[in-house]
């Protein structure tokens, strides 16, 4: 079933009686080519481009909740390709690239929304730090612009631009970037799989990993034993307990994040804004509600849920950078599990047991990365060989001290 307008009209029309089920819900084969562990934003899109790129259907997803249900369906919707870095920011802008046609190419409405992301300038060496990235950006065919004090008032006059006590001097501009809406981007890719062969299997949690001569064989889950030839792990914030269970110990460490939104109010904020003076980021939904955030908690937790200092501080850092919202009333508020490693950037590499393949430690990037990270990782899978921009994602630069350190805060997980 393909979407239209011409659907949508005659749907609307007939009492929308023709809609159906977006994917099946079959029972677990014996045994696939490739499974993925995890039914979240990277593991669908990791199947999808197996099925449609790569011309590999035989692939199950197994997911021991509902798919979607992880940190897909709970974030700050942010898309933006803004890094500095050589092993970080021709990725993000393969996955902006992507993002852009994302939605032709797999036919459903994922919201795509590029309203630009403006992050605030505060003194003359952010202004120096950022006219850096911009030009990184830039090298890497990304867009880039940097904003004088006059232009950012222009664009936000609604910004604490008086008597602040973090005075804004400007700001790094990307206009192509923005948001998506997280649940259509899971559904999307999951629908797109489905209809390529693959086996989205639910409410089936893998319980361990059957590894022969250092060989993964397949995987024991709830649901029975479902047979491999690789298996590739995409599991978010649970990646430290699941590849436990493989006999591996990683460089990562999971916490949580906290997000909230409020109340729905008029248009006002038709962009993204992040405070250059504190972690706050702050959007506003097509519904209304103001979509912000800020730091992970501060210390180690599986937990999807936050503590009050954090919210305490993300309040203050709105509060100083745009005082209009203090009178906003907070909706609702959740946590995800961000798996934090070592310099805050991510893996997409083959682990040291044979056919068993890593894609992990997103720590905040993990939705903007969604298509890249799902078709790289799918590269590897298919291929054995890491995709062009993901050659600085090994698992093993830990071990070589080849980080990428995109934030400059050291090997601590909790600084990212």
């Amino acid at each position: 079933m393909r979407f239209s307008g011409f659907r949508v009209v005659k749907e609307a029309l007939t009492g929308h009686k023709g809609w159906k089920p977006l994917w099946r819900d079959p029972d677990p084969q014996p045994a696939y080519d490739i499974v993925i562990v995890g039914g979240g934003g990277h593991g669908l899109a990791t199947a999808y481009y197996l099925a449609n790129t790569f011309d590999k259907p035989r692939v199950a997803v197994l997911e021991k909740g509902w798919l979607g249900g992880g940190n897909i369906g709970r974030n700050t919707t942010i898309v933006r390709s803004n890094y500095l870095l050589p092993g970080n920011q021709p990725f993000y802008e393969f996955s902006l690239k992507l993002w852009e046609g994302l939605e032709q190419e797999f036919n459903f409405n994922a919201m795509m929304s590029q309203r630009g992301i403006l992050n605030l300038i505060h003194s003359d060496a952010q202004r120096d730090a950022y006219r850096r990235r911009g030009n990184a950006m830039l090298l890497s065919g990304a867009d880039a612009e940097l904003l004088d004090l006059a232009a950012v008032r222009d664009m936000y006059p609604f910004l604490n631009f008086d008597n602040a006590r973090f005075p804004i001097r400007g700001g790094l501009l990307q206009r192509r970037a923005g948001t998506a809406r997280h649940d259509a981007v899971a559904w999307g890719f999951a629908r797109g799989a489905d209809l390529a062969g693959v086996d989205l299997i639910q409410n089936c949690e893998v319980t361990g990993f059957r590894i022969e001569n250092g060989t993964v064989k397949g995987v024991e889950t709830t649901r029975g034993y479902v047979g491999a030839g690789k298996v590739g792990v995409a599991v978010a914030g649970s990646t430290t307990r699941v590849m436990e269970k493989a006999g591996l110990r990683l460089p990562i460490e999971s916490q949580g994040l906290q997000a909230f939104v409020s109340e729905g109010l008029k248009p006002a904020i038709d962009g993204v804004i992040t405070f250059g003076a504190g972690h706050f980021y702050i959007s506003q939904s097509d519904k209304g509600g103001l979509v912000f955030g800020g730091d992970i908690e501060s210390y180690n937790s599986y937990a999807q849920r936050g503590n009050l200092p954090v919210v305490e501080d993300v309040m203050e850092c709105g509060m100083a950078m745009l005082p209009g919202i203090g009178r906003a009333r907070v909706l609702r508020s959740w946590g995800g599990i961000m798996d934090m490693t070592m310099d805050g950037s991510p893996i997409i590499d083959r682990t040291p047991v044979q056919g068993l393949y890593l894609n992990g430690g997103w720590c905040y990037g993990g939705f903007k990365a969604t298509p890249a990270s799902g078709y790289t990782f799918a590269h590897l899978l298919a291929t054995d060989t890491p995709h062009p921009v993901t050659t600085a994602m090994r698992l093993d630069r830990f071990e070589r001290g080849h980080l990428i350190d995109e934030k400059g805060a050291g090997a601590q997980p909790n600084l990212h």
